[in-house]
């Protein structure tokens, strides 16, 4: 209110000071003997040398209006004063008041904007993970009532075939089909041959699901035996929306009985409704429960690392091979480096030439493991810090680990921290990735050199949990501050890095409008808790909620006679064709 206060007390002087030059210049203006007007002007009423009736008489009309004019100006601007002073008042008001209710952080000081720790937000207690069924929310569909069977093939590594298994139980609900367990991808980068059972709590998936969708470990050999023909493959586009999938799959599915959708990943839309997003999250961050070896191993480093300290960062460097590759970017390895991902990224048949120095400016390559150092020194990491680095095979090996090792000695890996225990494991890349991920979860402050599918999956889970500290680099702008950090002392260098990540550590409030994928931003299942639950002394930054306001999906554009409508098509089905000419659909 001081601001508004020093506003609303500063006009009247100045505007006092403005009529009365502005008088002195009606005066003026008024024929000969300026100076002498201008000496009567300020002279006051006793010794004024005429009284106001033989002064009124002696102006000219013209004089006589501009002093009508000014008196009204002077009274307007100081009615214009006092109104916007107020306003002003109000207006702070409701913006502070805002800035404590609704989440808008970052609280301008007189020393510039709030520093944030670095290990917590301090806002996470107002939010929680909420994925209930609402109460109209119709129960699956029984297998011999369900309009066939759904086969899925997911595709890549673990974490994009979490994302692929995870729209693939959303789907099966969509078509009102039994969903059959994932098919996991052996024949990705990674040739890991491990199964759904291998990875995934099987038993737990299919009974914490079974309200919503029916879901079976093979079809039933007298369906398959009836069948004339083999069940029927094809591909949806990726992000494809419901629509598509009751217009164009649904009535395959019900002529054909069983289906199969191949290298399913990212192939259903961010945009659906709510219910089916609370679907999404029940699927992700409560179904999909690794199996008791790799979700005893996991805790157990775990525990291993708070035994060391009370909290730790975990760091997830995606730098194999593969990525650099796919990134295109160039990393300083000279015609070896060029020769070595180049012959990596033939994999890839669409992807096209690109430019390392471009690629780099637009933020898309992922950060050095030195980078990622730096990135967390100048955030405020000290070098006693104790570091989990979650990754596979890093390109380059121990020479490129070393200046992150330089900056942070406290460095472990699930290889230091368990021998013998991780023998079983270390045929199968998607075992040792849960291993990473269950660890990377648990772990105070988590830390990406990337956007990749680990790196979102868990940042949304995070966010689910309780919007714990999850830092994701700026890389655009990140890239460029890298290549001139020579130019600059180190004070210089950590100010601009904490500049650079405003928005990128993972406040509640970096959720914005339209924001990302629904995987790393689950706006339709983070809800407020309510202002009974909450203790805060500080009444300046206590936040008062509606225990029934929730932030929303923001994608959600779905309309009660649109969601009713995909629900009677689902049910009933279309007409068959005339013909089974159906298209399959390449990437």
């Amino acid at each position: 209110m001081g601001v508004a206060k020093s506003w609303r007390f500063s006009l009247t002087p100045a505007a006092a000071k403005l009529a009365l030059l502005q008088h002195q210049n009606g005066y003026n203006g008024g024929g000969g003997g300026g100076g002498a007007a201008k000496l009567q002007s300020l002279r006051s009423p006793k010794t004024a040398p005429f009284s106001p009736r033989q002064r009124k008489q002696q102006q000219p009309p013209a004089t006589r209006r501009w002093s009508v004019v000014c008196g009204l100006m002077l009274f307007g601007l100081g009615l214009v004063s006092l109104f916007t002073g107020h306003v002003a008042s109000d207006l702070e008001w409701w913006y502070t008041q805002r800035v404590a209710n609704h989440g808008l952080y970052l609280k301008l000081t007189g020393n510039g904007r709030e520093a944030i720790d670095v290990w917590k937000s301090k806002y996470s207690k107002f939010y929680y993970g909420c994925s209930e069924r609402g109460r109209h929310y119709p129960p699956a569909k029984k297998e011999k009532a369900s309009n066939g069977y759904l086969l899925i093939a997911t595709s890549g590594g673990l974490n994009q075939q979490r994302t692929g298994i995870t729209d693939a139980v959303v789907v099966a609900r969509i078509l009102n089909a039994t969903l059959v367990l994932p098919e996991l991808d052996h024949h990705s980068y990674w040739k890991d041959d491990s199964d759904f059972v291998n990875i995934f709590d099987v038993e737990w998936f299919m009974s914490s699901l079974a309200k919503d969708v029916t879901i079976v470990r093979r079809v039933p050999e007298k369906v398959m035996r009836s069948m004339d023909k083999p069940p029927y493959t094809m591909r949806v586009p990726r992000k494809s929306e419901p629509e598509y999938y009751i217009d164009q799959v649904l009535p395959i599915l019900l002529r054909r009985r069983v289906l199969q959708l191949t290298k399913f990943d990212y192939r259903l839309s961010s945009n659906l409704d709510d219910e089916l997003q609370k679907l999404r999250c029940r699927v992700n961050y409560h179904a999909l429960r690794f199996t008791k070896s790799i979700n005893e191993l996991g805790q157990k480093l775990v525990m291993r690392m708070r035994q060391m300290a009370t909290r730790f960062v975990a760091v997830h460097l995606r730098f194999e091979p593969d990525m650099l590759a796919f990134s295109g970017c160039y990393y300083g390895g000279g015609d070896k480096e060029r020769y070595e991902l180049a012959e990596i990224r033939k994999r890839w048949a669409t992807l096209p030439d690109l430019s390392p120095l471009d690629e780099r400016k637009r933020g898309k390559c992922p950060l050095t493991p030195h980078e990622v150092g730096l990135m967390l020194r100048a955030l405020g990491f000290t070098n006693d810090t104790y570091l989990y680095v979650a990754s596979g095979e890093i390109y380059g090996g121990e020479e490129t680990l070393r200046p992150l090792r330089e900056l942070f000695p406290n460095f472990y890996t699930k290889e230091m921290l368990a021998n013998e225990e991780l023998k079983p494991f270390l045929p199968f890349s998607s075992r040792l990735a849960a291993v990473d991920y269950i660890v990377s979860d648990e772990s105070d402050v988590f830390v990406t050199n990337n956007n990749g599918n680990m790196a979102k999956i868990l940042a949304g889970r995070r966010r689910y949990m309780g919007h714990k500290r999850t830092i994701r680099p700026n890389a655009k702008r990140l890239s460029a501050l890298f290549m001139a950090r020579d130019q600059m002392d180190w004070d210089t260098f950590a100010k601009k890095v904490k500049s650079c990540q405003r928005g990128f550590m993972g406040e509640p409030e970096d959720m914005k409008l339209g924001r990302g994928e629904f995987h790393e931003f689950p706006y339709a299942c983070i809800c407020e808790k309510p202002s009974s639950s909450i203790e805060n002394k500080d009444h300046h930054t206590q936040v008062v909620k509606d225990s029934t306001r929730k932030t929303r999906n923001p994608y959600n554009v779905y309309s009660r006679e649109k969601a009713l409508h995909i629900s009677m098509k689902r049910n009933t089905g279309k007409s068959e064709r005339d013909h089974e000419n159906d298209e399959v659909f390449p990437d």
